[in-house]
């Protein structure tokens, strides 16, 4: 197996567990706006969120960016990057919002650990949406190519 495909594995392992996380922590989010601030109930989903981000988020958020960077780096005939066309500059700006994503999440994350939080659990929900959309739009244009 060539070293290309090694890291297109690495890769996709980690936007697997990224994924993950963006999906799932919003909704911890809506759980936690719904309990009472202080609770026992508020503590518990403040943990789980700390570890979601810094143990898994974080680390595939990392491993996923080095993955793609050596793809289109140090294998772009590979990876079929060719910067003329217009999937790769469409997926290249969902990969930055996504991203963008990440940090407002943990953002919010900190507010909700430190009681600050004043957003609805309505509100987490409709975000939990969006890395779904943002997903969508990547594997669209990194499979069909269509532009």
């Amino acid at each position: 197996m060539s070293w290309f495909l090694w890291v297109k594995a690495l890769h996709v392992i980690s936007v697997i567990a990224w994924m993950a996380g963006l999906l799932y922590l919003p909704r911890l989010f809506a759980y936690h706006a719904a309990a009472a601030k202080g609770s026992e109930a508020a503590q518990v989903f403040a943990t789980m969120e700390r570890r979601l981000l810094h143990g898994i988020m974080n680390p595939a958020f990392v491993l996923t960016w080095t993955f793609g960077l050596i793809m289109v780096f140090v294998y772009p005939a590979e990876a079929g990057i060719d910067w003329k066309k217009g999937w790769v500059h469409t997926k290249a700006a969902a990969v930055i919002l996504m991203t963008v994503l990440h940090h407002v999440y943990a953002l919010w994350r900190k507010d909700l650990a430190l009681e600050r939080n004043t957003r609805s659990p309505r509100f987490y929900k409709m975000w939990n949406e969006v890395p779904a959309v943002l997903m969508v739009i990547i594997v669209i244009m990194v499979i069909g190519k269509p532009f």
